[in-house]
This record gives structure tokens, C-alpha cells and sequence, in this order.
């Protein structure tokens, strides 16, 4: 190598995914393995390399994460904030490469796949085979082919791209063969007409059978929508700026959006139910979940210092679970809460049915009960007043009496909208089973949030040990 710039693709990708937002590998001693070009969109200035690319932590874990790159004979500055280097390409030559996503040259090949797969339609969708990538589309849209494609920021774990005002297409960075379920759990809403999900347009793959991984989805784009998670913050410092105020009053309250998020995400649940229908013979018993709990609790005493305070009582919850006769089981979201909601004009719509990130694949298509996706509603619920508390720098200047009575007041908040949004959930009152697995999967969560929390935020782990308190009182 004569050129201090030159680089390969393999040495260039290493130091690239240390500065994206979406690398899920930050802080663990890692080497890139086989680079797999999966596909070649475009024809020139430029071409567009759809590479999977394996990685290899020192614990032995593998992960592949998808990067495509944007390839141009002549340096291009407009990218240079995206740029990886430059090598020789052994069919074309010297190239310069950039993140393809950051170059509207190149995010309009994708759109042109899908432009090719509406017109291979057939009634009830249709497909394009272009450049070694499968363009699948759903029937009744047109997309906006004069659409240009700009690069959201900020996403934690995948990369998307808005069209104009039209679609939003989500490349996913960390790819597993298989089917993604926030492909098919969309597909499926969206075929039946769900009003709570961003319709599905289509998704892209690569590959055949069982070697087939879905690299992304094109979804309708809400114009109106505000973040869920954004909507309570501002409920909860609207209730703070006034001392006089409580929950219930103007301003603060947010109980109706809390109890509309609840009817929305029972008809979600309805119709993943109704079209996904699980075999129950092979649903894990009461006594498998208890236990999985248990083992899970186990694990957190070596973990979280004062959670062991509260070990008796949760084991008596587990218990309580395991007597059950049986449990139902269905097709979920996985990882429920605020920052997975989108509120618009016509309603409440549900995001990213991924699942859990830090389940494998396999883990997060099995079955499992809706009240997890509850539970962990109502844990983004009592997060949000803490995390005001944590935005609101004044507050460490307060004397304890005012900290105490803005506590209560945000513990008020948190409350009143777990009420509101469970009643509306459960249309009703819950049934005494129907509050022993709220409970369960309460603590659960509780409990998984609180290892999170003593490993990255450790001043932060009052917050789920504090629910786990309350879980105690009941």
C-alpha cells in the first residue's frame, strides 16, 4: 500500500462502524471477517455495493451487520462526511467509497427497485429482481418516483431514509437470515387494515430459502406524527412549571392519549391474534415463564446491589404465575413502550416490531404473552417523570421538601396513565389472573431494567428498583 489514504474494504470498515450511531458493537475488542458483497445496484458514478460484513468479538460472538457503500471514480466532497476511502476495484478500477445512505444518488436505487416490483404487480403484489436484491411490493400504492431521499439522524440501530413526504424506507444494519418480524408483523397489519401501524409498501432481501435475510422495509411516512415518548416529557414538565397543578388538570394530564394508546394496542393484539393464530400445544406453560423468571432473577442478585431486599417477594409473584393453569400466547410486539409510539392526527400507531434487540432472531419470532408488551407500557410510564427529573439541572439546587413534593406529584402522573391506559387495554377491570400477570411481567421487566441500568447508568438504578418496591406493596 503506497498511499497512507488507500485503504481495502475490510480495513476501511472497522474504523467506520466505531463512528456510526447504529453500531451495536461499541466497546468490545472485535475484527471484521468475510465481506460478502450480496448485491450491485446502478451502473456507474455511481455504483451502489450492498455488503454483508461479519464480525468477530473476543467473547466469541458473530454478528453481521449490512453496509452499503457508494462507490464513484472521482472523489465526491459532497460526502466527505461519509466517506470510508478509496481502493482498487478489481472490475472497475479506482473507486471512492462512501455510506451509501448519506447520497441521494444512491438511495434512489432502492426506490427504483421498488418502482420495478409495483410494476411486475400482479393484484396482491409483485416482485423485481435487481442487482442480486428481491424488491417485494404490496398492492395499492404509488410511490412518488421524482421523490428525493434524505437521511433521518439519530436512529440508535437502523439507518432510514425519507422519500419527499411519501414513504420512509429502514435498512437494517444488524442482519440475521430469516424473516424479520417487523417486516412480516407489518405485512400482516397492513393486509388487514390495521389503522394503528405505518402501512407497509414492501421490503427488500437478499438471497433464497433459508440463506434469505431481510435487508429493509418501505413503509407509508405519517407527515403528523410526534414521538410518544416526546408527547409525555412535555406532559410531565407542563405539570411541573405549575406547583399548583395535579395530574388530572389541564396541561399535565395525559390520560386520554394514555387510555386511546391502551384501545390501540388491544385491537393490535386482536388482530395479531385473529391472523397469526399460535399453536397452543406448544405454548410454554406457567411454570416454564415462572421459572425462566426465577433464573433471570438469579442471574440480576449478582448484578444489582438492594435488589436482593426484594428477591422473597418477587419469587412469591413467580410463584403465583407458575400455579396457573395456562397461558396465552400470540404474536407480540416484544419490546413495548413510549419511544415505540407515534401519535397522529387520526390516532396512535405502533413502530418497530423488531423485537428485543438483545434476543437472538429465533427468540424474538417465539410466541409470547401480550401482557409483556403491557408491562412494559406501564414501566415507560413510570420512567418518564425520573427522566425530567434528570433533564431538569434547577432541581439539584431545590431543598428536599420541594424534591419530595414534585416526586409525588410526577409518581401521580406515572399512576394516573398506567390506570387509564390498562383499564382501556383490558376494557375494564382486570379479572384476578388478569393482575397476577400484569404483576409478573411488572417484575420481570423491573428486574431486566435494572441490570441495564447497575451496567450502564448506575445512577439510575433507583428507578426500576423503586418498581420493584412498589410491586412488593400490592
Amino acid at each position: 500500500m503506497t498511499d497512507p489514504n488507500e485503504s481495502t474494504p475490510r480495513e476501511a470498515i472497522a474504523p467506520y462502524l466505531a463512528k456510526t450511531r447504529w453500531f451495536g458493537g461499541k466497546g468490545r475488542d472485535f475484527e471484521v471477517g468475510e465481506v460478502r458483497r450480496v448485491a450491485t445496484l446502478g451502473d456507474g458514478d455511481p455504483w451502489v455495493d450492498v455488503l454483508v460484513v461479519e464480525l468477530r468479538y473476543a467473547d466469541g460472538d458473530v454478528e453481521h451487520y449490512q453496509v452499503p457503500l457508494t462507490l464513484y471514480t472521482d472523489p465526491e466532497r459532497r460526502l466527505d462526511h461519509a466517506f470510508l476511502g478509496w481502493w482498487e476495484d478489481a472490475e472497475r478500477g479506482w473507486v471512492h467509497a462512501y455510506d451509501a445512505l448519506h447520497d441521494r444518488e444512491a438511495t434512489r436505487l432502492w426506490l427504483l427497485g421498488f418502482v420495478a416490483a409495483r410494476e411486475a404487480d400482479s393484484g396482491a403484489g409483485g416482485t423485481a429482481e435487481v442487482g442480486g436484491l428481491t424488491f417485494h411490493r404490496l398492492p395499492g400504492y404509488d410511490l412518488d418516483v421524482e421523490a428525493v431521499g434524505s437521511l433521518f439522524s439519530g436512529e440508535q440501530s437502523n439507518s432510514s431514509v425519507l422519500f419527499g413526504e411519501d414513504s420512509i424506507l429502514k435498512l437494517f444494519r444488524k442482519v440475521t437470515p430469516g424473516a424479520n418480524p417487523d417486516v412480516t408483523v407489518h405485512d400482516v397489519l397492513t393486509r388487514a387494515g390495521s389503522t394503528h401501524v405505518a402501512h407497509l409498501y414492501g421490503w427488500v432481501a437478499a438471497g433464497e430459502g433459508a440463506d434469505e435475510v431481510h435487508l429493509g422495509m418501505l413503509q407509508q411516512f405519517l407527515r403528523t406524527a410526534t414521538d410518544g415518548w416526546d408527547l409525555a416529557l412535555s406532559s410531565i414538565r407542563d405539570l411541573y412549571a405549575d406547583p399548583e397543578m395535579a395530574a388530572r388538570e389541564a396541561g399535565g394530564d395525559f390520560s386520554g392519549e394514555a387510555g386511546r394508546l391502551g384501545e390501540a394496542l388491544r385491537e393490535v393484539h386482536d388482530t395479531l391474534r385473529a391472523e397469526l393464530p399460535v399453536d397452543t400445544s406448544s405454548a410454554p406453560s406457567p411454570a416454564a415463564v415462572a421459572a425462566a423468571m426465577n433464573r433471570r432473577l438469579d442471574a440480576a442478585l449478582g448484578v444489582v446491589e438492594g435488589l436482593g431486599a426484594h428477591a422473597e417477594t418477587l419469587r412469591s409473584v413467580y410463584d403465583a404465575l407458575a400455579r396457573l393453569d395456562h397461558l396465552e400466547v400470540q404474536t407480540v410486539h416484544g419490546d413495548l413502550h413510549l419511544g415505540q409510539t407515534l401519535r397522529t392526527a387520526l390516532g396512535w400507531k405502533i413502530v418497530d416490531f423488531e423485537g428485543e434487540p438483545a434476543k437472538t432472531l429465533a427468540e424474538r419470532l417465539e410466541p409470547d404473552s401480550p401482557w409483556r408488551d403491557v408491562a412494559g407500557m406501564l414501566r415507560s410510564f413510570d420512567y418518564a417523570p425520573h427522566v425530567v427529573e434528570q433533564q431538569q439541572a434547577d432541581w439539584t439546587q431545590s431543598d428536599d421538601e420541594s424534591l419530595d413534593e414534585r416526586r409525588a406529584r410526577g409518581l401521580e402522573w406515572a399512576e394516573r396513565n398506567q390506570r387509564y391506559f390498562l383499564a382501556a387495554y383490558a376494557g375494564g377491570d382486570l379479572s384476578d389472573e388478569q393482575d397476577l400477570l400484569v404483576h409478573a411481567y411488572l417484575a420481570d421487566k423491573a428486574v431486566y431494567e435494572a441490570v441495564y441500568e447497575a451496567r450502564n447508568r448506575p445512577d439510575w438504578v433507583g428507578i426500576p428498583l423503586a418498581g420493584v418496591a412498589r410491586i412488593g406493596a400490592r
